[in-house]
């Protein structure tokens, strides 16, 4: 049994942390411009990957380390001199202290997000209805940007997501490039329609990027990327595989229906107020 418990959030943090570092350093090689750069602080690691991208964050806050001022003016200071936010995704294991400490400083929670586990063994058996005509496999060298292509083409038409593609098909090519990174297509009678990224690191399996183009949507796509992942995640000895999703979504109840649980409920900090 793996329980949901300081042990395993420590796990996930730091595979978390590791999966946004790597991100950072691809496109600090890509992108030596960006300025973008990585540091740590008791035990939390700090990325900054430009002033509006989502890697711009802390992971592990007082998890490792009883967080305090020191520890959080040397943050600050980091991402302040980069005219960057000072977010932090603080992990419910870390205490109430952290909160408390938080709060003194002029921060304000801004989102949640479920973090989510599946126990892995070397003979995984997934009860997945597969469509036979949808097939999955890691891209070839040189295909990074038809996998960026297909990954933005999905989230770009949810919503408010269609002004940033941009920002999503450069984003898309620095993930298909990152170390440890396996970026999945799934094909649809040979056609590509959905993109999947699996991140390997330690000991901890991550799964991200998960975007299906519209046309391609409701053959099962998703699922068959989350079973190719899954397989390769086990069958290279990882014994945890997680994602997040937003409370209540439909990425949360698709995971829950292929056996993944709730590990526990992170909450984003944003300063908003210097005291």
């Amino acid at each position: 049994m793996i329980f949901s418990d300081q042990e395993l959030s420590e796990k996930i943090e730091r595979a978390e942390a590791r999966s946004n570092r790597v991100f950072v350093e691809a496109r600090a090689s890509m992108f030596p411009e960006s300025g973008a750069c990585w540091t740590t602080a008791g035990g939390v690691s700090a990325m900054f990957d430009g002033i509006d991208s989502p890697c711009t964050q802390t992971f592990g806050l007082g998890l490792y380390e009883a967080a305090t001022e020191e520890i959080l003016d040397e943050l600050e200071a980091f991402f302040k001199a980069r005219g960057a936010p000072v977010l932090h995704e603080v992990s419910p294991l870390a205490g109430v202290s952290v909160v408390h400490l938080l709060n003194r400083r002029g921060y304000q929670p801004i989102e949640l997000s479920n973090v989510l586990y599946l126990p892995l063994t070397a003979e995984i058996d997934l009860d997945l209805r597969l469509n036979p005509r949808i097939t999955t496999r890691i891209i070839e060298k040189g295909e990074e940007k038809l996998w960026a292509r297909i990954s933005t083409d999905g989230w770009a038409t949810e919503g408010e997501m269609e002004a940033f593609g941009d920002f999503l098909y450069e984003f898309g090519q620095i993930s298909a490039r990152c170390d440890g990174g396996f970026p999945f297509i799934a094909e649809l009678d040979g056609k590509p329609i959905s993109a999947g990224m699996l991140l390997i690191g330690e000991d901890v399996a991550v799964l991200a990027g998960g975007s299906t183009i519209p046309e391609g949507r409701r053959h099962g796509a998703q699922t068959a990327l989350l079973a190719a992942r899954l397989r390769l995640a086990a069958a290279s000895g990882y014994r945890i595989a997680i994602m997040g999703a937003m409370p209540g979504s439909q990425s949360q109840h698709n995971a829950e229906k292929n056996n993944f649980r709730i590990a526990y409920t992170r909450t984003k900090w944003k300063l908003t107020s210097d005291n």
